[in-house]
């Protein structure tokens, strides 16, 4: 009980701190990972520590998107015809920060590819960004990216009480549709590292 009290604590401390406008959002991650970091290290497993723990990611998706500054880490890409491949989350990733977007698809481990990294990557510049809330919670977030290697829409769906979101990009000008499974974090705490741009 005491354990949980005190994450019921954490939690009102967190919130009241992202209310203040003087607090920057790096100072607010900062407290917030050493906030989880002492979660973590006293927590026992329990049903109820887990919910809060995947609330508290939920939230920082949320924020992440609706700052425009977010990396989607995939550890799963599904293809055109349905193949579905376990991936690397530092090598695939889809990323927007301010209207700047990456798009990077790294299936391969064996082969260099294009990018240096064992596929492509192609950036763009976003425009035409829509948030909103389905019936159920879930947090769709949509975009356009237009770029020199890439001409797509992009639709994220992120669950309520998680960080776990489903991307689908879809080119404008070819139906090679792509869809990745991954977390979302803020851009300044991804892992993703970028290839060479097309």
């Amino acid at each position: 009980m005491k354990k949980f009290l005190f994450v019921l604590i954490m939690i009102s401390v967190w919130v009241s701190g992202s209310a203040q406008n003087k607090e920057t959002l790096k100072e607010r991650m900062e407290r917030w990972k050493s906030d989880m970091a002492e979660f973590n290290a006293s927590r026992s497993g329990s049903v109820e520590a887990e919910a809060i723990l995947d609330t508290l990611s939920w939230l920082q998706a949320e924020t992440a998107l609706n700052d425009s500054s977010f990396v989607v880490e995939a550890d799963a890409v599904t293809f055109k015809y349905g193949n579905r491949v376990q991936v690397n989350s530092t090598t695939n990733f889809i990323s927007m920060n301010g209207n700047r977007a990456v798009i990077q698809i790294s299936p391969s481990y064996v082969h260099g590819g294009p990018n240096g990294v064992g596929g492509i990557t192609v950036e763009g510049t976003v425009s035409n960004v829509r948030k909103s809330y389905d019936k159920k919670g879930r947090l769709l977030f949509s975009m356009n990216v237009m770029g020199r290697g890439v001409n797509a829409s992009v639709s994220i769906s992120v669950s309520p009480g998680s960080n776990r979101a489903i991307v689908d990009v879809s080119p404008t000008f070819n139906s090679n549709d792509v869809r990745l499974e991954g977390r979302i974090v803020p851009y300044k705490f991804s892992r993703a590292f970028e290839g060479l741009s097309l």
